[in-house]
């Protein structure tokens, strides 16, 4: 089970950090990755960690602005997001899928999480 926390109102160029909590104890056996899905569009990668907390990907739209990261310790994956703008208002998603490695794939992940919105004004 993920539970997703830490949406809210931000103004653009503001910053939030999202938190997945997780239950289980094969936590660090999981890709964990963050989606979001915007009204009317497609749910969309955003971006995930493998199980070395080293192997990350990112969307371009994200990369520099964004930081994923997990702690195994607090079952938790974390997405820092700052420099905000109005085009990363969306539902956020975490997810976990059964491999090692940092996939886009949202067809990898087997979990999902119920979404944390977040809102950015211009």
């Amino acid at each position: 089970q993920l539970q997703a926390s830490g949406g809210g109102l931000v103004q653009a160029g503001g910053s939030l950090r999202l938190s997945c909590a997780a239950s289980g104890r094969t936590f660090g056996r999981y890709v964990m990755g963050w989606f979001r899905q915007a009204p009317g569009k497609e749910r969309e990668f955003v971006g995930a960690v493998g199980w070395s907390v080293g192997n990350t990907l990112y969307a371009e739209s994200v990369k520099g602005r964004f930081t994923i990261s997990r702690d195994n310790a607090k079952n938790t994956v974390y997405l820092q997001m700052n420099s905000l703008e109005p085009e990363d208002t969306a539902v956020y998603y975490c997810a976990a899928g059964f491999q090692s490695l940092a996939t886009m794939t949202l067809s990898r992940y087997n979990y999902w999480g119920q979404g944390t919105l977040v809102t950015v004004s211009s």
